[in-house]
């Protein structure tokens, strides 16, 4: 059974830092590719990160270039959201998926999501 589970979201002030977790059970490490979403009741998905099998790879969304970092790790087949420089608009509920079956990062499906981490950045 796959398993995805987020951590470390919380409440930060702006201009501070996070670290977000999704540690990944049932898939063996550099066997998937992976991204980070994000997203706000009322509003669409967006799609933040992703990065390939290998983990030679990473794509970011304009928002995010240059503050946020995608990155895993073997041992604890984790991967993770490294979140610099917030901003009061980086609040949000956030997601991990794992598997792109389809598509292009930002808009394919993934097969397996976790269940979220909260997000709140204050001004």
């Amino acid at each position: 059974q796959v398993q995805l589970v987020e951590s470390g979201g919380g409440l930060e002030q702006a201009g501070g830092s996070l670290r977000l977790s999704c540690t990944v059970s049932g898939l063996t490490f550099g066997n998937y590719d992976a991204a980070w979403f994000r997203q706000v009741p009322g509003k669409e998905r967006e799609a933040l990160s992703y990065i390939n099998y290998s983990g030679s790879q990473q794509v970011y969304t304009d928002s995010v270039k240059g503050r946020f970092t995608i990155y895993r790790d073997k041992a604890q087949n984790t991967l993770y959201l490294q979140m610099n420089s917030l901003k009061p608009e980086d609040t949000a509920m956030y997601y991990c998926a794992a598997i792109l079956d389809g598509g292009n990062w930002r808009q394919g499906e993934y097969r397996y999501w976790g269940q979220g981490t909260q997000v709140t950045v204050s001004s």
